[in-house]
């Protein structure tokens, strides 16, 4: 029974108790006097009445804040459904829903904690077993420590480092402790280098530049670096072998924008609001095979928000996949 929750006051309402309690003791007195009971039997009814008085109506006006402290006891044991009932207006109910919209939240990082936990055990003991299994041949003398056995151990070994790098990227991101060195620089010999760089990891993908000279980016040099590097590396990947990657980048008044564009299958509809997921794997089984940990286009995604551009996945035309950048800058 919640009596006073259409009002948006809770001075009005205390107010109102009050005035309730203070009523209903001059009644249950002047109901006594008619009655001819003593005084101290009045004042001993009119207590009773108006604390009854009292408890109908604060009840209801308390009943949240129970609510709340009886949630905050089990998320402190870990239980994070637990919601507030917000009927009221006043300023319990607005606490009552900030609770409840606290209490989302902290359900969305708790679950994504233990995700991130899953999927970090899962890619540190994939290349991890493959190094045990490997080093307990060549001890037992199973198999012979010949040059192919030692490339595919470095092989395993490079993709814990790169997933160790990667996770440590993400985190300062996340946490706000990377400083951005945020200067003019010309866009071009930058993608050439990621251009290059991509190209020794995938030889057999060509790699097409269509980057003006006098194009000049607003930024962080390093960090963009990293986002190109992203975004070839999943280029390259995902593209057919022989069918060549293509990086366009035209100013476009005050911003830059660049274009990473490939022939592979591209990303179906349903999943384009989660490539920028952690862990998240549009083609799963391919992408673990050639080393991918799905945090590429998250750490892309965090560079780009923290140079206040823009990131998004599109069509590529006849097919595969084109990825946006929009940043500031612009064409000398």
């Amino acid at each position: 029974m919640r009596p006073l929750d259409s009002l948006r006051s809770i001075k009005l309402k205390l107010g109102l108790v009050i005035l309730a309690a203070v009523a209903t003791t001059v009644a249950v007195n002047e109901l006594g006097v008619l009655l001819d009971i003593k005084f101290a039997g009045r004042a001993a009814i009119a207590v009773g009445f108006a604390l009854l008085m009292v408890q109908l109506l604060a009840r209801g006006m308390t009943s949240p804040l129970r609510q709340m402290a009886a949630a905050a006891g089990a998320m402190a044991k870990g239980d994070y459904s637990r919601r507030v009932r917000t009927t009221s207006r006043d300023e319990v109910g607005q606490l009552a829903e900030a609770f409840n919209a606290m209490a989302a939240e902290l359900a969305a990082l708790d679950q994504l904690r233990r995700e991130l936990v899953a999927n970090v055990s899962h890619e540190l003991r994939t290349p991890i077993s493959a190094l045990q299994a490997t080093l307990e041949n060549l001890v037992d003398g199973v198999q012979p420590a010949d040059p192919d056995v030692l490339r595919v151990m470095l092989r395993q070994v490079e993709r814990l480092g790169r997933l160790v790098g990667q996770l440590l990227d993400l985190s300062q991101l996340e946490s706000g402790a990377v400083p951005l060195h945020v200067r003019r620089f010309e866009l071009r010999p930058l993608v050439v280098d990621a251009a290059e760089e991509a190209t020794l990891h995938a030889p057999e993908t060509s790699i097409q530049l269509a980057v003006a000279d006098g194009l000049h980016v607003d930024g962080d040099p390093e960090r963009i670096h990293q986002v190109l590097a992203n975004l070839l590396a999943n280029a390259t990947r995902h593209s057919p072998g022989g069918e060549p990657v293509a990086v366009n980048a035209r100013a476009d008044g005050g911003r830059v924008i660049i274009e990473v564009c490939d022939r592979g299958p591209g990303i179906p509809p349903e999943q384009v609001n989660r490539v920028f997921e952690r862990f998240y794997r549009s083609d799963s089984a391919r992408a673990a095979s050639d080393g991918g940990a799905g945090l590429g286009l998250a750490i892309a995604r965090w560079i780009v928000d923290l140079h206040g551009g823009v990131i998004r996945p599109e069509t590529n035309q006849p097919r595969g996949c084109r990825m946006v950048v929009v940043l500031p800058g612009s064409a000398s």
